[in-house]
């Protein structure tokens, strides 16, 4: 399980950075940035605790997960000001931090003895929540929710493909690994590509006579 920490402790960093250039794009000072960053790395980890009923939750069992965070806030918050264009660079923390806490999510529920559906599901809720509520903070719609490139389709992808391969017997962290590659260039595509799914509308009432 070490392994798991591992990546649950990269998820962590790559996520509070991604949440440093989401409030970076508003403007905020160093408080908006580490609530930001704070909401990003730990909202989806935090969902699914919650749901597995595991306590305490993974960043308060792990206190030194705030702390990191706070201290990227502060840093990169100072340094982000020097990026010229700031939207480029979300794609590349967003897609490796969603995979990372795909996998995690997923794997921890499957310790807890779910069934596969739910596991893969809470892994999604795991790699995407975080973005949501950082999405909310900023006062935007939620990506995940509007025709925007792939999200968490990718998400739910690299789930089964890490599913998949333990119930193949190959070992947990090639399976891991595995999974984690396939959410990152999925997503990497769907953004290159602008793979999306159309938005669902009410019809056009018919013109009156």
């Amino acid at each position: 399980m070490n392994y798991l920490i591992a990546i649950e402790f990269l998820a962590v960093i790559v996520s509070a950075i991604y949440g440093v250039l989401l409030a970076a794009r508003k403007g905020m000072d160093v408080m908006g940035v580490f609530a930001v960053s704070f909401a990003v790395a730990f909202g989806g980890g935090t969902l699914r605790d919650l749901f597995l009923d595991r306590t305490p939750l993974f960043w308060v069992g792990n206190p030194h997960y705030p702390v990191i965070v706070l201290g990227i806030a502060v840093f990169s918050g100072f340094l982000v000001r020097y990026i010229g264009r700031i939207r480029p660079l979300l794609v590349f923390p967003d897609a490796l931090g969603m995979a990372l806490f795909t996998l995690t999510g997923t794997a921890y529920a499957m310790d807890a003895g779910t069934g596969v559906f739910v596991a893969a599901l809470l892994g999604v809720i795991t790699g995407t929540f975080g973005g949501v509520l950082g999405d909310m903070i900023c006062n935007e719609v939620p990506s995940l929710f509007t025709p925007s490139p792939l999200n968490a389709t990718c998400s739910f992808a690299g789930a089964w493909v890490y599913l998949g391969m333990t119930h193949r017997d190959f070992l947990q962290p090639f399976a891991l690994v595995s999974g984690i590659v396939v959410i990152v260039l999925f997503r990497l595509a769907a953004v290159r590509w602008n793979w999306c799914f159309p938005a669902v509308r009410e019809p056009n009432p018919p013109p009156s006579p």
